[in-house]
């Protein structure tokens, strides 16, 4: 308490003073005799020497902060495709840099060189053709390049992934992701939305998925058989409130059968398969390293933004639109710990995209093995494949 009124009063006082001063800097300037646009040579001096030595001081600065802090403070890409961009991000800051340092020069150094001088007039400058297309030509020319590269460089990062890539997806929910790998075959089997149930997270579609949901959907404690019985039964009085729901959710229940039913005539069981020794991983993300991934995206309620910092990628998630990215990481965690020379370091996939109250904890950890560490990882997460959880649930 005492601080806190100790702090106050000095604030109080603080205030009083600068009043104070900004009243005797008035009565100095009436004692003067001059008015307050009539501004004396040698203040106008000693302002020019000011913009000199905070130019001095604002580089300084900036040259201190990337000697100690390093150019941009991301680290190195752990991925090909994350080198490929640091170069383009690289070139983008040189330029970038250059500009900062040739306006910021021209603009402290002329308010110094060309400081109002007793009797010299100001010289009216008012156009030059050739300096307009100095400063127009010179500015398009570099962000033509800019542009130039960076399209050849997002067509490579957006192209077809290796013929060898490994298969994953990635589901995002608030506030959480679930990694979904393609299972011995390297296929993913296919997912419907409409097939999401407690049993049945990600909405894979087999036989007896389908099954599954069109049984729910009749027979469940809020089907269609349950809400039918409350809209028909004797003995249960609703108000014309609730009856609208029930009708309304007994509407919406019916398409959705029918959409199921016409999904279930045209499926066929060979492609059960793809989805039955698919690897569905919820705690953390493993990836090889020096291996090439193909990711796809999915999620189940807003937008979100699949981030991975140290491979340089990001992709938004969309609800009702599968996106995709690939990469290929170059080095494992335990090597960019020991780059970082921090022993507690973790690969992390974050959501970008404020998607929630609970945004801040979407987070998931990704971990790159060496080809023989994850190669044994698999094996055994193999036993684990969705058609030993659906079965068993």
């Amino acid at each position: 308490m005492e601080n806190k009124l100790m702090m106050i009063l000095i604030v109080v006082i603080g205030a009083i003073a600068l009043a104070q001063l900004v009243r005797v800097y008035e009565l100095t300037s009436k004692l003067r005799q001059r008015g307050e646009h009539e501004i004396p040579n040698r203040d106008n001096v000693f302002n020019s020497k000011l913009m000199l030595l905070f130019m001095i001081f604002q580089f300084g600065g900036f040259i201190y902060l990337v000697a100690k802090y390093g150019w941009t403070g991301r680290g190195p890409a752990a991925s090909i495709e994350g080198a490929t961009t640091d170069w383009l991000l690289n070139l983008n800051l040189i330029i970038i840099t250059a500009v900062f340092f040739l306006t910021n020069f021209l603009l402290f150094y002329f308010a110094y060189k060309y400081v109002k001088k007793p009797g010299v007039p100001a010289y009216f400058y008012p156009h030059n053709n050739k300096l307009e297309m100095l400063w127009t030509v010179v500015p398009a020319a570099v962000l033509a390049v800019i542009i130039i590269l960076g399209l050849k460089t997002w067509n490579e990062l957006t192209g077809p992934s290796a013929p060898n890539a490994v298969n994953v997806e990635l589901y995002s929910k608030q506030f959480g992701w679930v990694a979904r790998y393609g299972g011995a075959d390297n296929k993913l089997g296919k997912a419907d939305y409409k097939l999401i149930t407690s049993k049945n997270k990600l909405g894979l579609v087999t036989e007896e998925t389908l099954l599954a949901s069109i049984e729910q959907i009749e027979k469940g404690e809020e089907g269609i058989h349950k809400i039918e019985g409350q809209l028909n039964s004797n003995n249960i009085v609703l108000s014309d409130s609730v009856r609208k729901a029930y009708r309304e959710s007994l509407g919406n229940k019916e398409r959705l059968l029918r959409l199921l039913r016409q999904m279930q005539a045209t499926h066929t069981k060979k492609s059960d398969a793809s989805a039955y020794d698919d690897v569905i991983v919820e705690d953390k993300l493993v990836l090889r390293k020096n291996t090439p991934y193909e990711f796809t995206f999915r999620a189940e309620d807003v937008i979100h933004s699949a981030y991975f910092p140290h491979f340089r990628a990001q992709i938004n998630t969309v609800p009702g639109l599968v996106t995709r990215l690939k990469f290929t990481p170059t080095m494992t965690t335990k090597e960019y710990r020991s780059v970082k020379n921090l022993p507690t370091f973790n690969y992390i996939l974050m959501c970008n995209k404020i998607c929630g109250s609970g945004h801040y904890q979407m987070k998931m950890l990704v971990e790159v093995l060496d080809e023989k560490e994850y190669d044994a990882w698999f094996k055994n997460k193999q036993k684990e494949t969705f058609k030993a959880s659906f079965l068993k649930k």
